[in-house]
This record gives C-alpha cells, structure tokens and sequence, in this order.
C-alpha cells in the first residue's frame, strides 16, 4: 500500500472516529458549521501526515552550521561558502547566527534557511549567556540536526553544551582563530586557553585552518587526537579589469579621479577595520611611501572612528582612503598594485587567497597560518608583525620593482590554485560530517 493511500485512509479514520452529537435534529447553520468543521480537520489531519511523510522520505543529512557574529569577515565567510556548496540534493543546511545582518542577507538571497539570535553577539556577559543557551538548546530540538558545525569561540562554546545536552551525534567546531592570541593581559590569555580547550572536549571534531592553529594548542590533554587541519578552499572569482575596478571604486567613494590612472600604484586590502587587522600598521608606513602611491582600505568594523582619527591627525586625508564594506568586494582587487594583510594575528584570511587568486604580490606579517600560504621572497613577502620600518621599507622596494611584483604575483596564483582549492576543501569537510 503506498504512502498516498495511507495517508487519506488515516484521515478518513481519525474523522470517523470524533464524537457523534446526541440530538439528530439540527438545523440548517450547525449542519453547516459541521461540513466546515469537517473539512477543516480533514485538511489538518492531512497536512500533518503529508508532513511526516516527507520527514520519513528526506534521508538527507541535516547539518547545522552555526557562528556568533552575522557580520561579515572570514569565519562567516567559510560558514557561507559551506553553506552554499554543500549538495542540496544530499545536505539539509540551516544557518544559525548571532547580531549582524551582511552574513543572513546573503545566505538568504541562496535561498538557505536562517534562524537569528539578535542578542547573540560576541561580548560576554555570564548571565546573558544562559539564555542564549537555553534559546540554542530549543532550537536544536526542533531542528534535530545530524551534525552541528560550529564557528567562532563564543558559539563554540555555548554549542558544545548545547549539543551535548541535546544528543547531536556529531558536533564539529572549526577554530578559525584562538582568542588567546590576541592582545589581552596574561590572566585572559589563559582563560580564553581554558574555554578553548573545553569546546574541543565538548566537540567530537575540531577543524583547524592551519598547522599553526592546531600547533598552538599542543600540550593540551585529551585533545590532540581531535584536531584536524583543513586549509580554507576557494573558488574561481571573476575580477574586474584594472581600470574599470579603478573607476567604479572612485565613483563609490570621495577618491579623486586623479589618481585613479594605472600609472598610480594602489596598494591595498580587503579587512574588517579590527584590532587584530593591524591596519593602524600600515596607515603609519604610509607616511614614508612615494607621492604616487595612494592606500585603499576596503571593509567596515568598530575601529573605523579611530582609524579616520588617525588619518587625520597625520595628514594623509588625500592618501589613505576608508572605503567600507563593498558589496562583492573581491571582484575588485584587480584595481590594486600590492595587497597587504599587516595583521597582529591571523588563521588563515580568506583575503590573502583572493589576493592570490587576482595575481597581486602580497605584503603580509608572519603570523598565523599566512607562511603556510606565502613563502618569502618567493611567492609573497613577509614582515614582522607591527614592525612600521619594516613594512614601508618593503612596500617602497615593491612599488620601486614592477617586475618582482609580476614574479611574486604569479608564483601565488599558482600555488592558491593548486592547494587551496573550494572542492579539496569541500571534500575533507564532508568526509568528518559522513564518518
């Protein structure tokens, strides 16, 4: 007996089955009232059968990826791509994420399923976050996701407890960064230390985006047998032409049109104005650059007001320019000379292999996972991180030598190419989510 015909047989039965009035003499209205009544519980009935039966018939794996912040940066970048690649015909994917609208807008224009915790954001506040989880653990048990990948530390965390309060057989949480590593005092070095290392006990796997971001976590008991790497992975991008990239960037922001010509050098990046971008770095060795040079800084954050400050206060109104947040802002990096990444710390930034992809030569600190990328003097170059001297001295020598720029250029677009490519990515992720 098919599905179909079960199903209108258990609605006929349950109708049968509801109390029969006493009196038979009923006039005209309440018989009414009955056929509605009638057609209304036939419909309900069948809706909710129809309903389980598709549940019954979906044997897709149900994956939930879920992050603190719904602004945009490289972790809801990686939690975009995924969301977006993985096979629908194979993958039920729901996106859970905190404050910020960039991330769910673009997710929801691919049409994946987004549910907002607004007051999710990344400040930590003890008695707040019992609520989120309490809200995360009502969410997870009308989801009932197979696997529940998590992102970022805050959601790391308080998902760990959820997941396991829930029965999730696979929680996986992927460190795109370690908050131990940021400028904190010693005391909250640790502690951060301590939260991490208890998301990797709560998580069944841990995906490090680099060597160095699983070494940096060596030492820790019970864990190590846990952590795997999986470099990030990218897709082929359609950049614009230099000029036109020049043009339409100038006509969205105060750039004078003077300087748009390709016999100026841009130098450049793509980064959320944070701290941890060291972007204050490259603004201060910007003083000792050459006239034509003028540096370009496209994307938005919390230290905005201070970097226009700074700015200001050194006079280089009409050399360093703040663009905010661009909409497909990598498809515009063929407008740059140099691509610079002087970040404090980093895992491995999504942006660095979008510069790899366009062909740029790349200034970038030595921190992180970005040698796992750039090899020095060979495919990019590297500085110490906040070493202002340094950093000028080696953009004055790029912008002085075409040449090399071409040579380191090409030697990263071929390595992005060849080693971190979206389906190698991809393809180790779903094997953790099958296993």
């Amino acid at each position: 007996m098919n599905f179909e015909k079960r199903g209108w047989q258990f609605a006929i039965t349950q109708i049968k089955r509801q109390p029969q009035r006493k009196n038979k003499e009923k006039n005209v209205a309440e018989k009414e009232n009955d056929r509605f009544l009638f057609i209304g519980n036939f419909h309900r009935l069948l809706a909710n059968y129809m309903l389980e039966l598709a549940n019954m018939q979906d044997d897709r794996i149900k994956v939930m990826l879920a992050i603190t912040k719904g602004f945009w940066g490289g972790a809801q970048e990686y939690v975009f791509t995924l969301a977006t690649s993985l096979p629908p015909e194979k993958y039920d994917v729901v996106v859970v994420c905190g404050a910020g609208g960039t991330l769910v807008e673009k997710l929801r224009e691919k049409n994946i399923r987004v549910i907002q915790m607004s007051t999710f954001k990344r400040d930590i506040s003890f008695f707040t976050e019992f609520k989120h989880l309490f809200a995360l653990i009502k969410i997870l048990k009308k989801e009932k996701p197979t696997v529940l990948h998590l992102n970022s530390s805050k959601m790391g965390g308080i998902g760990g407890v959820a997941g396991r309060l829930c029965g999730v057989p696979k929680i996986i949480f992927t460190g795109h960064g370690w908050g131990f590593n940021e400028s904190r005092s010693w005391i909250a070095r640790k502690f951060f230390l301590f939260l991490h290392w208890l998301t990797i006990l709560l998580s069944h796997t841990t995906i490090a985006v680099s060597e160095k971001t699983k070494n940096d976590l060596f030492g820790l008991p019970f864990v190590s047998h846990k952590i795997f790497v999986i470099h990030n992975g990218i897709s082929p991008i359609n950049f614009l032409d230099k000029q036109t990239a020049r043009e339409k960037l100038a006509d969205m922001s105060r750039v004078p049109l003077g300087i748009v010509g390709t016999e100026k050098v841009w130098v450049g990046t793509i980064s959320e104005l944070h701290k941890n971008k060291g972007l204050d770095f490259l603004i201060s060795a910007s003083t000792d650059l050459p006239d034509n040079v003028s540096i370009f800084i496209i994307g938005d954050g919390e230290e905005k007001n201070n970097l226009e400050k700074m700015i200001s206060e050194l006079g280089l109104q009409e050399k360093v320019f703040l663009l905010g947040r661009v909409e497909n802002a990598k498809k515009y990096l063929g407008a740059l000379d140099i691509f610079t990444l002087t970040s404090r710390t980093e895992a491995l930034p999504y942006a660095l292999l979008e510069a790899g992809l366009a062909g740029l030569p790349v200034l970038a600190s030595r921190v992180g996972g970005i040698p796992e990328i750039i090899e020095n003097e060979k495919s990019g170059i590297l500085v110490e991180a906040g070493n202002i001297t340094e950093i000028a001295k080696s953009l004055k020598n790029l912008v002085l030598e075409p040449q090399k720029r071409a040579s380191l250029g090409n030697a990263l677009q071929q390595k992005v190419e060849s080693e971190f490519s979206l389906e190698k990515m991809l393809s180790e992720t779903k094997d953790f989510y099958t296993k």
